[in-house]
């Protein structure tokens, strides 16, 4: 047996830890002395120790390490599935963090040759441009942020199967119309939408007219960029939004080597502002 001192430091877990442990029911004292308070581990609740550790270092909540550790075997189907979805996780972390980092070295360099930072919005291209009348297949829905990702995937898959179980053709690639200005606790109100050929149920006309169109080639994270641009552009010229703004996806995510590759079209509908 261990005393809790003994297993701390063998684990490298303050004894803070392991009672707090013991009182959610993580990992607890093979015995505690009735007279003195005093706890032991065995030899065995080493590896059991070591497993929360090594969870732990994967960013396994503690709601979710105990949630694998009442499953019958700790190989299981379910731990599988826990550690690929957290390996998905951490790898779109790490891609957010090399973003960041570039970004990070092309402001130190700008800074550096003694131009401002936010210089790069200058390099942004913005053009006016009419949009032709299409049909486009839909799915309107109010999605919160942390789950846009997942909701576009489900929204778009869905769209898809409709297509083919009805024989229909696609005319252009997919995209996403914003009908709300920001998010609230029902969440933004989206739209995810295919241009189609055909008029069916679950399909209608939109007619943007007359659009600033910017291009972009890389990671989505510039599209708060490119909204500030156009939006600058739209009072500089006397134009004002009109209509919902709404997202081109000409290439799919899963379908590139990075997210440099990726090319989005950016549409924010305008009208001429009045006169007063």
């Amino acid at each position: 047996m261990l005393s809790i001192g003994e297993f701390s430091k063998i684990c490298s877990v303050s004894t803070k830890t392991l009672r707090y442990y013991a009182e959610i029911g993580l990992i607890i004292p093979d015995e505690i002395n009735p007279e003195n308070g005093y706890r032991y581990y065995s030899i065995d609740q080493l590896e059991r120790m070591l497993f929360i550790n090594r969870l732990k270092s994967y960013n396994f909540s503690l709601d979710e390490i105990k949630t694998i550790l009442e499953s019958n075997k700790l190989q299981d189907k379910k731990l599988y599935i826990s550690l690929m979805k957290k390996k998905k996780e951490m790898e779109r972390q790490v891609q957010e963090y090399n973003q960041i980092l570039n970004q990070l070295n092309d402001d130190i360099l700008n800074v550096k040759q003694g131009n401002a930072m936010m210089s790069y919005l200058e390099n942004i291209d913005v053009q006016l441009v009419e949009v032709p009348k299409m049909n486009i297949l839909y799915i309107r829905k109010r999605v919160h942020e942390y789950e846009c990702e997942d909701e576009a995937v489900r929204c778009f898959n869905q769209l898809v199967r409709r297509v083919i179980d009805n024989q229909l053709t696609i005319t252009a690639p997919p995209m996403s119309l914003f009908h709300s200005e920001e998010f609230g606790e029902l969440g933004l109100d989206y739209e995810f939408a295919l241009p189609i050929k055909e008029q069916v149920t679950g399909s209608r006309e939109f007619h943007p007219h007359l659009c600033l169109k910017t291009v972009i080639r890389g990671s989505y994270s510039q599209l708060s960029s490119v909204y500030t641009k156009q939006i600058e552009w739209a009072e500089k010229n006397g134009y004002e939004n009109n209509d919902a703004l709404f997202e081109v996806y000409v290439n799919d995510p899963e379908q590139v080597k990075t997210e440099n590759d990726l090319i989005t079209e950016v549409y924010y509908p305008v009208k001429k502002k009045e006169k007063r």
